[in-house]
């Protein structure tokens, strides 16, 4: 296929048909960007053998639509979530671009379906029987859980130390208050810095202060693990770092209560 001293070639497959017990070329399809040379008359059956081939007529493109693929070489599919081809059974059970339950429906439908919405069939349960496939852009999906991905990295990397000042006197509302935010910052994955100001005549009561610290260490218990201390300069301190064993199984727990019935079929790849 040539066009103002460009010339490209592209590779095409034949899509079949049956005629009684004659399989025939119906037309010619391209994996790229969707070209299909189609054909205006079949091919004519003799005694169940195609004798004769269609003349070409039409050259059909378009760009960028009707994104059913066939196979997953494409750079954007290398979870071959794409590769509808893999797919043996003749039908599948279809989740729309709406994230509805179609139902069981032909391989086929589901294909065209998509062609028609220009959207991608994507494979989401290739063992289910039958296999689950929904209809979305894929790209779009593939860039959203990247971007989520890359913003969660960057969260998990940038840890903040809070700190928190109290005297060794502090009364207990107060204290409280400064509990219930120690336990905030470090389920939220922040490191706290829990300071005991000694001012003045006040480095007398050093070891109340220190008594201070570990009784609050003691209470926060294993949402935290003990990272730094100083008990020797005149502000002492003690550095707690979250437990991330605790916060992971804290996480965990509500997806266990969760989870869906056996029945029940995620729309989500």
């Amino acid at each position: 296929m040539a066009s103002s001293g460009l010339t490209s070639s592209f590779s095409f497959k034949p899509v079949l048909y049956r005629r009684g017990r004659a399989v025939c070329p119906l037309f010619l399809e391209s994996e790229f960007s969707g070209i299909r040379v189609s054909s205006v008359n079949l091919p004519r059956v003799d005694s169940g053998v195609c004798v004769s081939a269609a003349s070409v007529t039409a050259i059909t493109a378009r760009m960028g639509g009707g994104r059913y693929r066939p196979t997953s070489s494409s750079s954007d599919d290398e979870d071959g979530a794409l590769d509808v081809s893999s797919i043996r059974s003749p039908s599948v059970r279809l989740i729309d671009a709406e994230q509805n339950m179609v139902g069981i429906v032909p391989k086929s439908e589901a294909i065209q379906m998509a062609d028609e919405a220009e959207l991608d069939l994507v494979i989401l349960s290739p063992d289910a029987d039958p296999p689950v496939v929904r209809i979305m852009d894929y790209r779009k999906y593939r860039y959203d859980q990247q971007k989520k991905k890359r913003e969660q990295q960057k969260k998990t990397n940038r840890v903040d130390v809070k700190e928190l000042k109290m005297g060794y006197n502090i009364d207990s509302h107060d204290y409280s208050v400064r509990m219930k935010a120690a336990q905030k910052f470090l389920k939220e994955g922040d490191k706290v810095k829990v300071i005991v100001n000694l001012k003045g005549r006040e480095n007398e009561f050093r070891n109340i202060a220190i008594a201070l610290l570990r009784r609050f260490q003691e209470e926060i218990g294993e949402l935290a693990t003990e990272e730094n201390k100083n008990f020797r300069e005149r502000n002492v301190f003690i550095v707690l770092a979250p437990n991330k064993a605790v916060l992971q199984k804290a996480q965990d727990q509500p997806k266990k209560r969760e989870k869906p019935a056996s029945t029940e079929i995620s729309a989500s790849v």
